[in-house]
């Protein structure tokens, strides 16, 4: 019984792990394991009940987190364009473009995936998409139906990679929290901190890297093996590739990714005023897509006054809050903004109404707020979880751990990795981002680790944990989507040399870091 006692911390995170393997709902458990180990630690002399007044200021901080307030917006934006239909027009133009190279309709699967990541972020939804559209056109054109499945569920998981992406959000804030820490740990009063523009930043290189090593790999693959990725015969017109066609399919998310990507890259806007740029900007370039009847005129002159607007904010200040505006051209500026502003306002009404007319806003406003309470409620559960189990030693228990690893640093970091692995057949992002990821980083760091580049290893990590056999989360959604001859089996086979090159990715960051650090210092210094 001491022994027990004296391990409270090890056993609370042996009973979270129990109650989440027996499907209780990962919110309920965290906050319930918290409270209860809160209590046996108090009736034991082993916790301060006085931690817990901490709590209220916890929740506080995460409801009013400028960083987090990005999320929602980064949600709606994917759902509008998910709902919107631009991921079936992208696979429908794309295997028209690549589907004459040996291999091409999985290469084009890749690119779609690669640009629906860099708008949307939402891999369920484009896992099951790509699975109803393009699942059953390479298994038609005689593709196998391991590299079938092996594509969809490969491209459907870099919308954790690249960004703009909401576990890149959740991981800065962790991230940034954890090297806070360790910089009091180590005695350092003025600390520094990390942006979400620069996890942005460092992990644009690291996506952009796996679609080209996913597309090397089938382009070889096809090359060895012809028919199992057969190049596709064009029959009829519709087969041929348009380009004006081509470009009204590309500009929407092009747009999206240039305004969003490119306002936080270059210094416009935070990550949260680029969501709230994101998230108008989808409803606008979708507006004409909910009803086709209703003209392109709104949606012509809102999109062209957006950007217009992002434009001028790079050259002029446009803050009204000033005591004085200096310059001639600002004075100016400012009342073209105004105008410009009164187009945007009515691009996004007409789009409001043309969605509501169709039945579609209500749906839109659903799922984002199921997603974004699903998001912040585990937040909160897991800020009571780890403020017990910190109170308990857990903590100090994982930093001595790790710093006697074998191996010293090396040996740490590859554990981490391991570990973050392991839970992934089991738990989403969003949970071992908030339960795994406070408890070890602040430790890693510690060990003079750069935090861009360890975020960035994370990240990758997480997202191959997404796709990886049994339990990985895009597999079980292909699986729901698939047609009834792709076996489970064959999508556990055609995902494993995905995950390999991913390990492949997380070695190539390990051995050359300029892969994740070189855009970020560039950017931000």
């Amino acid at each position: 019984m001491n022994l027990i006692l004296e391990n409270l911390d090890l056993v609370m995170f042996a009973a979270l792990c129990g109650g989440i393997l027996l499907g209780f709902p990962v919110i309920f458990t965290l906050s319930g394991i918290g409270v209860l180990f809160a209590l046996i630690g108090y009736e034991t002399g082993h916790f301060d009940l006085v931690l817990l007044r901490a709590l209220s200021t916890r929740i506080f901080g995460i409801m009013t987190n400028e960083i987090l307030v990005a999320i929602p917006m980064f949600v709606l934006m994917g759902v509008i364009l998910e709902r919107s239909k631009i991921a079936e027009e992208l696979l429908e133009e794309m295997g028209r473009l690549f589907g004459a190279v040996r291999g091409g309709l999985a290469v084009s699967v890749t690119v779609v995936g690669g640009l629906l990541a860099a708008s949307t972020g939402i891999v369920g939804a484009t896992v099951v998409t790509m699975a109803l559209i393009a699942l059953p056109t390479m298994l038609r054109n005689g593709y196998s139906r391991e590299l079938a499945a092996g594509a969809v569920c490969s491209a459907g998981t870099l919308g954790q990679i690249i960004p703009p992406s909401t576990m890149l959000i959740i991981l800065s804030e962790v991230m940034s929290s954890g090297y806070q820490q360790a910089q009091f740990e180590q005695g350092l009063f003025s600390v520094e901190t990390i942006s979400v523009g620069q996890i942005f930043a460092a992990s644009l290189v690291p996506g952009l890297m796996l679609v080209g090593l996913y597309i090397a790999y089938l382009l070889i693959f096809s090359w060895l093996r012809p028919k199992r990725a057969p190049a596709l015969e064009r029959s009829g017109p519709d087969e041929r590739v348009s380009i004006r066609r081509l470009a009204n399919v590309l500009a929407p998310p092009i747009i999206l990714i240039v305004a969003v990507l490119g306002s936080i890259l270059g210094g416009v806007a935070t990550p949260t005023e680029a969501a709230s740029v994101g998230a108008v900007g989808a409803l606008i370039l979708a507006g004409h897509r909910f009803d086709p009847g209703g003209g392109r005129a709104a949606t012509l002159l809102a999109a062209g006054g957006l950007i217009a607007m992002l434009v001028m904010t790079r050259y002029l200040d446009l803050r009204l809050g000033r005591g004085d505006i200096g310059t001639d051209a600002e004075q100016i500026g400012i009342w073209v903004a105004f105008a410009l502003s009164g187009l945007v306002a009515y691009g996004v009404l007409t789009s409001l109404w043309r969605a509501l007319r169709v039945g579609m806003l209500g749906p839109i406003v659903g799922q984002t707020m199921v997603v974004t309470c699903m998001i912040f409620a585990m937040l909160i559960g897991a800020s009571v979880f780890a403020l017990v189990f910190r109170g308990l030693g857990g903590d100090a228990r994982v930093e001595e751990f790790l710093t006697e690893m074998p191996g010293g640093q090396a040996g740490a970091l590859l554990f981490v990795m391991a570990l973050i692995f392991v839970m992934g057949f089991f738990l989403d992002f969003v949970e071992i981002s908030v339960i795994v990821l406070p408890i070890v980083v602040p430790a890693l760091l510690l060990m003079d680790m750069d935090p861009i580049w360890l975020a960035v290893m994370i990240a990758v990590n997480l997202q191959t944990s997404f796709m990886t056999p049994p339990f990985g989360f895009s597999l079980f959604y292909l699986r729901g989507a698939a047609p009834p001859e792709v076996r489970t089996i064959d999508i556990y086979r055609g995902v494993i040399p995905f995950v390999i090159i991913n390990v492949v990715g997380i070695g190539l960051i390990y051995a050359f870091p300029a892969i994740g650090t070189w855009l970020p210092n560039t950017l931000f210094g």
